[in-house]
This record gives C-alpha cells, structure tokens and sequence, in this order.
C-alpha cells in the first residue's frame, strides 16, 4: 500500500525511541542486527586504518588506491548475484548469508598469514570483500520478508542502527588491543587480527543460533530459474530502479577520500583518521531508526534524495576555503547521515517492487549495479585527484551528485510500486 494508506498506530510507531522501534520489527531483525553488530566490529577493528596505510606508508598514488578500492568493491559485483539467485533457487538465504559471513571471518585469520605483503593483503580483503558481497542481499532479503511493508524503514533502521554500533565501537576496540598489547610490539597486529576473527566468529554463531530463515513460505508457483531472474529486467519500475541505484552510485567516492581529503584540507594529523570512521558511524548510529521511520511515513524515495543532497554538501565543504574544527564537525555529520538516509532506505525502496521469491536476486541486481558504479567511480575520481588536484576532483564530485540526484528525482517520479518510491 501507499503510505498515505498507513494507519495511525503504526505512523505512532515511527515516533518511538529506538527501543520501541526494535519491539515494532520483531526479533528476526533484532537477531540479525546483532550478527551485523559483531560482523562490522571485527570488520572495522581492520579497515578502519588501511586507506591511510596504503597511502601514507606504502606511498600509493590516489590513483592507485582508487583503482585497489574500487576493485575491492566492484570485483564481488558477480558474486553479489550469484548469491542471490542461489538463496532464492534453493530458498537458503540464511546458509547462503552464513557461507559469506564465514569467508569474511576466515579472512581475518589471512590476515596474519599475510603479514606485510602488499598482494596477500589485497587478496585477503577482496575475500573478505566477497564474503560480504555474498551475504548482504541474501540478510537483507531476509530482512524485508520478516516484517510487513509499512514498517521496512523501520525495519531497516533498526538494522543499520545496530550495523552501525559496530562500526562505531570496531575502531576503538582496535584502539583498545593495540593500547593493551603495546603498538611497539611486533605481534601487536597479529593480536588485533586474532581478535577480530574471534569476533566474527562469535557473529557467525548468532547467525546460527538466533536468526530464522523464511520456511514457512509456500513454494513459488513459478519455478526460480535464470529465465524468470533475468524476467525481473523487463519491469519497468525495477529497470528505473537500477538506473537510479547506478547514478547515485557514480557519486559515492568512498569513506578513505573523504577521510584523506578532510585530513589534507584541514591538515589534521594521522592519529585522527581512525577517528574519523567513529564521528560518522555515531552519526549514522543516532539517525539510522528515526530517518527509517521518517522514509515510512513521508515517503523512502524523498529520504534518499535528503541523503544526497547531505553527499553534496560534504563534497561542498571539502573543496571550500573554510576550516577548522566545526568544518570536520560538520563533514562528519553531513557524512553519517548520508549513510542513515540512503543505505537501509534504499533496500526497504526496492523490497517492495521484487516478489517474494525473487526479492534476493532483485536486491542483489541493484547492490551489484552499485558496486559496479562504486569501481567506476573511485577510479575517476583517484584518476582526477592525480592528475587535476584534490578540489577540482571534489569539485566535479559534486557537480556529478547533482546531476545524479536530478535524473533520480524523475526516475523515480512516477509510483513505481506499492509504497516504494512515494
């Protein structure tokens, strides 16, 4: 249904604290934010520092990080598929989520193996990569055939707001093992990665123990197979989704150039740059449930374009003259909710436009379109950074996410679907 159509008990269900709002989505969306609470605490302990690694001790261009970020994201794009159409073939989204949470907490083991090595580095986390291009739309199927439709962007929110806990606390748990085994140590990472395998792991158990797939729902009357996936194209409001869900995405330029554009505009210092991914992940944790809820009621499509229009406004001030302590405030802020605004909103977007047998492969379609836009998009803009200078590669940034969230706008514009895209 429209959401004009939402009655009021549930339109005073978006006015709930978050603990309210857990309560509205049922425990299936609780007991998956708590594997994507433990998953991202150990995914960040890592990640939170490699962008500055790779840039400031391995001396990597913008250029090449561009190109090795991008390919972490853009290179899983198949595997997003393959994925999906596999849980929705053999109605296994909980195993096939598991299978990508599992690659992902193997991974942090690689790490150790992989010590210093620039190739065994890039290849333990584009398997970590795949574990998360594996697990994402089959968790995130799971999340729309949990709850009903008029309360996915509460669902949603719910989820990215407890995601996001982790992303918060991971950088400072890595902060807390380095602290505690002593930076000067050479085991000191090894420690840190440990670690973080541990926790991933204990993410794979909740997976397992708590989290239910959908086995009571009857079988489709028509047989999943690629002919009736690849059937999804010839929909226009789908086809007017993924083009959407591609030009956005050729905005995104990545956390790490946002992070080392604020440290080279307001020249902070290296310690501040895990700290970064911490002020954006608490933004995201804090609006996460109640813009979730806003996109219930006033609509999920104008949600995300408000999303956008937060990206600009970061690309703004990073290739602006100004400086200072409230600048990086407000990057951080702009930032996070960017993140709350369009990450979970966008899959409670496209939820309702998929059927339920096919829901996996759609929201699959879509994040690998995203990711494919994402490579493209971070080799340009490294490749602009290089060759034209850091403010006009954000400059052109922003004229790109303009012109991105106009042809979103009227995209989107007609009712694409029952509740989506009003």
């Amino acid at each position: 249904m429209y959401l004009s159509t939402i009655d009021r008990s549930q339109r005073g269900g978006t006015r709930r604290g978050l603990r309210g709002r857990a309560t509205a989505v049922g425990a299936n969306v609780l007991a998956l934010g708590v594997v994507s609470l433990l998953t991202d605490v150990s995914a960040e302990m890592v990640t939170a520092v490699l962008p500055l690694y790779f840039v400031l001790t391995l001396h990597l261009s913008p250029a090449a990080y561009g190109l090795m970020d991008g390919m972490y994201t853009g290179a899983t794009a198949l595997l997003r598929l393959v994925g999906g159409y596999v849980a929705d073939r053999f109605r296994k989204r909980k195993k096939v989520a598991a299978v990508g949470y599992g690659i992902s907490a193997l991974a942090k083991l690689g790490l150790v193996a992989a010590g210093s090595s620039v190739p065994g580095l890039g290849a333990v986390i584009v398997a970590d990569r795949a574990g998360k291009g594996l697990r994402t739309a089959p968790r995130d199927a799971l999340i729309t055939l949990s709850v009903p439709e008029p309360v996915l962007g509460q669902a949603f929110g719910v989820h990215r707001a407890m995601d996001s806990m982790g992303a918060f606390a991971g950088p400072l748990a890595a902060l807390g093992v380095l602290a505690a085994v002593g930076t000067t140590d050479p085991a000191a990472f090894d420690a840190l990665f440990l670690t973080s395998f541990c926790i991933a792991a204990a993410g794979l158990l909740a997976l397992a123990a708590f989290a239910r797939d959908r086995r009571d729902e009857q079988p489709a009357a028509t047989p999943v197979n690629l002919h009736a996936a690849a059937g999804l194209l010839r929909a226009a409001p789908v086809r007017r989704l993924l083009y959407a869900a591609g030009l956005l995405g050729l905005t995104t330029v990545g956390d790490g150039f946002v992070y080392l554009l604020l440290m080279e505009r307001q020249s902070l210092p290296t310690g501040w740059f895990p700290l970064m991914a911490v002020g954006t992940n608490l933004v995201y944790l804090l609006l996460a449930a109640p813009l979730g809820a806003l996109a219930d009621r006033y609509g999920r499509r104008t949600v995300v374009l408000a999303g956008y229009a937060a990206l600009l406004a970061v690309y703004l001030l990073l290739c602006s003259p100004l400086s200072g302590t409230p600048v990086t405030m407000a990057v951080l802020c702009c930032y996070g909710a960017f993140y709350a605004a369009t990450d979970g909103v966008l899959m409670a977007l496209a939820g309702p436009l998929l059927p339920p047998d096919l829901r996996t492969t759609g929201l699959a379609c879509v994040q690998t379109v995203q990711a494919l836009a994402y490579f493209a998009s971070s080799v340009l803009f490294g490749l602009a950074w290089t060759y034209w200078g850091s403010t006009a590669a954000t400059g052109a940034a922003a004229c790109a996410t303009v012109l991105a969230v106009t042809a979103t706008a009227a995209l989107l514009a007609a009712r694409t679907g029952k509740g989506a895209a009003a």
